[in-house]
């Protein structure tokens, strides 16, 4: 071939893919006839490749059209809120040393040389920060992700018309990162919640929130892939997608071309810190579940199946870094490591090596979707499990129970049961009684605290192993009890005099006892 048809074979190229591109992005196109090909010929003569075009055209076949996302836009944006959260400075007292008092304390009669004095000091800044949230009911109320709100002595809520509101948490569930928030309201904008289930991989959504405090902004983009686990939460089955995903758009929504909500934009993987081209959101078929459970107990009723497990393609890959053959009939499910007494997957007869593949009839191909799938279940559910096992299918079925074994509501315990009002200890008792942290029991009265052994003037150090420097660690490790498979809180407390304490609280019963 000589120098110069390569040349003509690369303008055909070119000309080949401009017409490719301007099919994709005109709402109708065809390919140049052959008469717009001699006018645009600036050469004169054609090449033999230019004329083999020419003679046999190829009909590009036509193209419906973009698909149009102002709808969609319209549909969602004012249902989409501007989140902004404060937390409040924290100060304490603290005991100072004036280096010029230790020198001068004495010969000017301060008599307190090498004491210092006590002032108050701020620990802790007041600190802000910004994030998304959607209306799904119009009384006002709101999702968001729990990553916004935990921790927020005040939360404002403002509307794409500016209007602002004050809200308040109904609940949180740090699980699957998602947050119930209501202002007071009426007739607010909802959105409509679609089926995420029902999102097909390239199908285009509009990803909507405030990044960087740049109030509705919409993006575009398609679903790059469904049912993700990064290991950022403890459920989570990611929608991932390539509509831009910034700081500020956390618990924005993400919504199909009808403008119905099929996500809860929750985190970006970026190496920056800013949008690399891949977002993830919660899809509705967990938040709906979470959402009516934290409106009706104040917690999430999670139903539990039993085992530790891994995708059957991580299983095989770590297998075969081992130089081990592996033939477990499949390549897709959740592979069982281990199966945990008095649980679903023990009464179901589930064991180590088996391979879950359906629950209900619906495959599961990894342990994302099967989380997906017990996520939107409660405990008390009867569940059927199909497994393979020495390559052999079977079904069981049992129901589902919760973290504790059982299948009764749980609910948040009030604080108030406990019965004794703490404040953290102060730097002065930290020195005097050479402790790091604790919390000073100031006042007991009837309740769980008392029943325990706690009295007036003891030191709280920690509970079920947690730290306490808050009130708010005592309130966390309380939640954290009380969604345990035991719902016992053991406490280490310690006496003014300095003798050790240790009190156990059971929460199932409201009883404590001293050790």
């Amino acid at each position: 071939m000589t120098q110069n048809s390569k040349k003509w074979l690369g303008a055909v190229a070119l000309v080949l893919s401009s017409s490719m591109l301007t099919g994709a992005v005109m709402r109708t196109g065809s390919m140049t006839s052959k008469d717009e090909v001699q006018e645009n010929d600036f050469f004169g003569a054609q090449p033999a490749a230019l004329q083999m075009l020419n003679a046999a055209p190829v009909a590009a076949p036509a193209v419906a059209g973009l698909v149009d996302l102002t709808v969609a836009a319209e549909r969602s944006v004012n249902s989409v809120v501007y989140i902004k959260v404060t937390q409040n400075a924290v100060r304490q007292r603290v005991r100072v040393r004036d280096p010029f008092e230790d020198f001068f304390g004495d010969f000017f009669g301060y008599g307190n040389r090498g004491q210092g004095r006590e002032q108050e000091i701020e620990t802790q800044p007041r600190r802000q920060g910004a994030g998304s949230g959607v209306i799904i009911s119009s009384d006002g109320y709101i999702v968001t992700n729990n990553h916004v709100v935990a921790g927020a002595d005040e939360i404002l809520v403002k509307l794409n018309d500016n209007t602002e509101y004050k809200g308040r948490i109904i609940g949180l569930d740090e699980t699957t990162d998602l947050a119930l928030v209501k202002v007071e309201a009426k007739n607010l904008p909802a959105i409509t919640i679609g089926n995420s289930d029902e999102l097909k991989i390239g199908e285009w959504v509009l990803a909507v929130g405030n990044p960087f405090n740049l109030t509705s902004t919409v993006t575009a983009g398609i679903v790059s892939a469904k049912a993700r686990s990064l290991g950022a939460n403890g459920v989570e089955s990611f929608i991932q997608t390539d509509a831009a995903i910034n700081a500020g758009n956390s618990g924005g929504a993400l919504v199909n071309e009808r403008g119905e909500l099929v996500g809860i934009n929750a985190m970006l993987y970026s190496q920056t810190g800013s949008y690399a081209g891949y977002g993830f959101a919660i899809p509705t078929s967990i938040m709906n579940k979470v959402v009516k459970d934290l409106k009706d107990f104040g917690m999430v009723q999670r139903a539990l199946l039993g085992i530790q497990g891994t995708d059957v393609t991580n299983y095989i890959d770590s297998e075969k870094a081992k130089d081990n053959d592996v033939d477990l009939g499949t390549t897709k499910g959740i592979y069982v490591n281990s199966v945990e007494e008095k649980t679903t997957a023990a009464e179901i007869g589930l064991q180590k090596g088996d391979v879950i593949t359906a629950i209900d009839a619906k495959e599961v191909s990894k342990m994302a979707e099967l989380q997906e799938a017990l996520s939107q279940r409660r405990p008390g559910d009867k569940v059927t499990i199909t497994y393979l096992r020495n390559k052999k299918s079977h079904s069981a079925s049992a129901t589902l129970r919760n973290v504790q074994g059982g299948t009764e509501i749980m609910e948040e315990l009030d604080m108030n049961l406990f019965g004794a009002q703490l404040k953290p200890l102060s730097d002065e008792n930290k020195r005097q009684l050479a402790l790091s942290n604790g919390l000073e029991v100031v006042a007991v009265k009837n309740g769980k605290m008392k029943e325990a052994g706690i009295q007036k003037g003891m030191i709280l150090l920690k509970a079920n192993d947690k730290i306490l420097r808050t009130v708010e660690d005592f309130e966390e490790a309380v939640r954290a009890a009380n969604q345990s498979r035991d719902r016992t809180l053991w406490i280490q407390a310690v006496t003014q005099s300095g003798r050790r304490v240790a009190a156990v609280i059971d929460l199932s019963d409201g009883k404590g006892s001293d050790k």
